[in-house]
């Protein structure tokens, strides 16, 4: 009867996962860079038959492991090279998530505290929003939050259990070593850095059996040699030499123009993972009526938490994403919190049921301002051509995307569950937070087919659909004066015959042999306007498009 207890449990997630992350409601195209990024990757696996390296344009690219990859491929496999499949993996990553934090949540306290903590991360902004995306990190995340989990057990059990204990530290470096293979070192750095914030904490190193620690590396060590071992065995150390600039780039410099100040990350959780990040603010006072395990496992999260806060604080590159990780201790502690004020355990502050009402009006407010506002672009651009100064976004903003003002529906839903949460506040702190987790959950399945397509209409649609055009046609297409992604993947450029290809400048002023065309955007075109046999074919909301043709023609 067990079995069949904890498979209804099962049962009821995977399918309530499945109905949240599988389905696109509306077609959004994938965003330049780090979706098409990979998807592009991937794509050319499969065009290629080379499944061992990942490439860009055909070329060796050495950012990024093959895991994810392989996961997009076997995906483009099934269900064809499209968005739909660039982005299926990562709406397998929410279920398993969902799963595992259930069941760690069930293992640590209670099966309700495990579906609070699922109800809490799919209810919170980024978390929820991250399983509808192509990008790493869902993945990436859980194996790292499965290593340190691993941790956590080691520590929390009897030095005399000796078979439970090494099983753990093998399974902590079995998921060190995955997140090593799908992002980099950066998926062991965090967990050991998580093993010496612990030491020093708790001011003992006998904490873990020496042969504990040797096994978690030697284990991670032998999992990510399966790909980095043999790629150096293979084709040399060019590829390890490259991986390990890059890295060092992205830590000491801001890459690609991703700056910002120290506090970026701490802003970023506050009000993406909200309403979660409030309720965890709550609960790091010490609870006396914690067993051991529960109190092993709440420090390990909070020492989780802060390593990752602090380590991409410092480092210099400030992407949304590089702090995703924090979802999973954020969500834990907010669902901690509720747990511990439901059982009189612990006191609800005040400050924060108003920063919750306070966050939540604000996001409100943005979500029906924002359809209202570009409803009434036309009207107000007059004003925003003195205001603006970039030629680029004024562009983009003369779109025709039509908004016929019910696109206010989901910050509408989001109001609503702040009201719920005010007036059902004063008779149960954990009613009111679950009705606010569930306005959000709303208030994210209708925006993504209401809003997000049309955003996209003004960022990057008119250039996509250009792209989509040349499917098919044998012609070179080249970006000029930005970074993307898109032409790879949307012409779906076939390997390149003529090598000189890659070279801008034989495209532009060389002996071509068929058409070329180059895409740029508005303020980037002088080089273009420069070259006599370069000729503008089209311009639409901010990008230009050129033509140049062989001789011949």
């Amino acid at each position: 009867m067990r079995i069949f207890h904890h498979l209804s449990h099962n049962l009821i997630l995977i399918l309530l996962g499945a109905l949240l992350f599988i389905p696109q409601w509306n077609h959004v195209h994938l965003f330049d860079w780090d979706e098409i990024n990979f998807a592009e990757s991937a794509r050319e696996m499969l065009v290629s038959g080379d499944y061992f390296r990942v490439q860009i344009n055909y070329k060796t690219f050495w950012e990024k492991p093959p895991l994810f990859i392989w996961m997009q491929a076997i995906s483009m496999a099934v269900f064809g090279i499209n968005d739909f499949a660039a982005r299926f993996p990562n709406a397998i990553a929410g279920i398993v998530t969902m799963l595992v934090l259930f069941h760690t949540g069930r293992k640590i306290y209670s099966i309700e505290f495990g579906y609070l903590w699922v109800l809490a991360y799919v209810g919170s902004f980024l978390p929820h929003f991250y399983f509808k995306s192509g990008i790493i990190d869902p993945f990436f995340n859980l194996f790292i939050f499965l290593s340190i989990s691993q941790l956590a057990y080691i520590t929390s059990a009897s030095k005399r259990q000796k078979e439970e204990r090494l099983r753990h530290a093998a399974n902590a470096g079995l998921f060190a070593g995955l997140a090593i293979l799908t992002k980099g070192p950066v998926g062991f750095l965090i967990p050991v850095l998580c093993i010496l914030v612990y030491f020093i904490i708790r001011k003992s190193f006998t904490l873990f059996k020496v042969k504990e620690l040797v096994l978690f590396v030697v284990v991670a060590f032998l999992t990510s040699t399966l790909w980095f071992g043999v790629e150096f065995f293979k084709n040399g150390p060019f590829f390890l030499q490259e991986f390990i600039v890059y890295q060092i780039r992205l830590f000491s410099t801001p890459d690609a123009g991703h700056g910002g100040p120290f506090y970026y990350h701490w802003v970023v959780l506050l009000v993406g993972v909200f309403p979660a990040s409030v309720f965890a603010l709550n609960s790091f006072k010490r609870q006396h009526s914690d067993n051991f395990r529960q109190r092993q496992f709440k420090r390990w999260t909070v020492v989780s938490l802060f390593v990752v806060l602090i380590l991409f604080s410092i480092v210099k590159t400030k992407i949304v994403h590089y702090s995703s990780f924090c979802y999973f201790p954020l969500t834990y502690l907010a669902a901690y919190c509720l747990i511990k004020v439901k059982y009189n355990r612990a006191p609800f502050s005040g400050f924060f049921a108003f920063l919750i009402i306070l966050i939540g009006v604000i996001i409100s407010a943005l979500l029906i301002a924002l359809p209202l506002f570009l409803k009434n672009l036309p009207e107000l651009m007059p004003l925003l051509v003195e205001k603006v100064k970039d030629d680029f976004a004024l562009a983009n903003l003369q779109a025709k995307v039509y908004w016929s003002g019910w696109e206010i529906i989901p910050g509408v839903f989001l109001l609503i569950g702040v009201f719920a949460f005010i007036f059902i506040y004063r008779q149960s702190i954990v009613t009111s937070a679950m009705a606010l987790f569930i306005a959000v959950v709303i208030t994210i399945q209708v925006a993504m087919p209401v809003i997000v397509p049309k955003i996209e209409g003004y960022s990057q649609r008119a250039a996509i659909d250009f792209y989509k055009s040349l499917q098919g046609k044998d012609v070179y297409v080249e970006v000029i004066g930005f970074k993307s992604y898109a032409h790879l993947f949307y012409t779906r450029k076939p390997i390149p015959v003529n090598p000189k290809s890659y070279d801008k400048g034989w495209l532009l002023t060389g002996e071509i042999d068929k058409p070329a065309y180059f895409v740029t955007k508005i303020g980037k075109e002088a080089e273009l306007e420069s070259l006599p046999d370069v000729k503008e074919v089209k311009r639409e909301n901010g990008f230009i498009i050129y033509r140049r043709l062989p001789s011949a023609q």
